[in-house]
Parts: structure tokens; sequence; C-alpha cells
């Protein structure tokens, strides 16, 4: 009943930028945090960034000051911008969010299908 669709990945330079984004639809009451995470080859799936839906953010070290999250509530989508790009950046991202479909229900975490980056040295 929800789905989570992330779109804008790609093959980019190091030092290059891409903006990721990821919408919500379905039976929707309430999305309280939205989150990136990423997958790289070989390794455990890791936290990126998360925006609440007041708007505060919190980064992963290894991002902090090259990527921003931002959110359209009205839209229920959140983007990820990211810059100066690296080879370590590579990865499949993948879209989070905690998303109330009834009010007596709670929230739960549903995810998107991720969608590949790839960073060129």
């Amino acid at each position: 009943q929800v789905q989570l669709v992330e779109s804008g990945g790609g093959l980019v330079q190091a030092g290059g930028s891409l903006r990721l984004s990821c919408a919500a639809s379905g039976v929707i009451f309430t999305i309280d945090r939205m989150d990136w995470y990423r997958q790289a080859p070989g390794k455990q799936r890791e936290w990126v960034a998360e925006i609440f839906s007041g708007g505060m953010t919190n980064y992963a070290d290894s991002v902090k000051g090259r990527f921003a999250i931002s959110r359209d509530n009205a839209k229920n989508t959140v983007h990820l911008q990211m810059n100066s790009l690296k080879p370590e950046d590579t990865a499949v991202y993948y879209c989070n969010a905690a998303i109330t479909t009834r009010p007596a229900w709670g929230s739960r975490d549903y995810w998107g299908q991720g969608t590949q980056v790839t960073v060129s040295s």
C-alpha cells in the first residue's frame, strides 16, 4: 500500500554532483523521519543521512559537508544532493521512511528498491 521510488542515480566522475530523489505514494497519514542509506559491494548497508518532518537533519561523518538532505512534505518526497563525490561513495542508495498509514497503527519503516550511484576516479 506504500511505495518508495528512488530516482537520480547514475555514473559521475570524482568531484561531480548528483541529486537523488525518493517519492512516497499510497495510503499515507504522516511521514516522520526520512533517511538515505547506501550499500557498497561486499559491505553492509550504512546510514547516510536523515531528516525529520520539522526539518532537523543529521549526517554520517563520511558525507558531512558534501551531502545535503531535504524534503518536500506536501509531495512526500526526500532529496539527497551529493557534491564533491568520491569513488568510495559508489553504492546502491536506498530511501527509507517512517510512515504512519493509519493513526491507530503507529509508524513502520518502508524501503525503496534502490538506485545505483557510481563514481569513477
